[in-house]
């Protein structure tokens, strides 16, 4: 048995649904531009040099999802699918996750996005398990707070190990383990496991990549 493990924002996808999904709703008229577009571009300058704070960026990009119906925003990720997700899904992204799954590989999203933007996502790609950055709920409807460890950097280790034990299995459970990612933020992650892939990496992962002999590839082809 093998495991397959993907981050989704500039991996899988050529671009990143959680900026996407705030400048969205900036097009949508639901979040004030002048206001949300510069926080929204600090945090994504943040998180690619590699010094996001986490809980600041959650605090900001969970709060919208409290002062809206869970219905209304179910409508607006529908649209979000059509009009901003779909164009960042290529065809070598599709190709590689179709490869280990005709392996018979465990495949597994692995994200820093909330799970609310991630889960359709990830049902597009046809990968069933999904670690993503938890938003609370109570009664069905978001409360604008995270619920337990946000899946960024080593807390994507912690969700990891967290899920694997919760059926059963540990890394070592698997003859082998490879995890696909762009970012230096998954370094740790990266670090772990048997194969290491860096996928669209940017400068610093590349660096890292070429120092360690990583694969690294390319899935930004149409």
């Amino acid at each position: 048995m093998k495991l397959a493990l993907f981050d989704l924002d500039n991996t899988l996808l050529n671009g990143d649904s959680d900026f996407e999904w705030s400048q969205f709703l900036i097009r949508m008229g639901v979040l004030d531009a002048e206001l949300f577009e510069a926080q929204n571009l600090g945090f994504y300058e943040q998180y690619k040099a590699g010094c996001l704070d986490i809980h600041a960026f959650l605090d900001f990009q969970l709060k919208p999802l409290s002062r809206h119906s869970r219905t209304t925003l179910d409508e607006w990720h529908q649209r979000f699918m059509r009009e901003s997700v779909m164009p960042m899904v290529t065809q070598a992204a599709r190709d590689l996750v179709a490869k280990h799954q005709s392996a018979g590989d465990v495949c597994v999203i692995i994200t820093a996005t909330n799970s609310f933007v991630t889960a359709p996502i990830a049902r597009e790609f046809g990968i069933e398990h999904l670690i993503a950055t938890e938003p609370e709920q109570q009664n069905g409807e978001f409360t604008g707070r995270v619920q337990g460890v946000p899946s960024f950097r080593e807390g994507k280790i912690t969700r990891l190990n967290q899920w694997l034990s919760g059926r059963g299995w540990t890394l070592d459970s698997f003859v082998d383990t490879t995890f696909y990612s762009d970012s230096l933020n998954d370094l740790p992650l990266l670090e772990i496991v048997r194969h290491p892939v860096a996928a669209n990496p940017d400068d610093i992962l590349r660096a890292h990549a070429q120092k360690h002999d990583w694969p690294i590839i390319n899935l930004r082809s149409a």
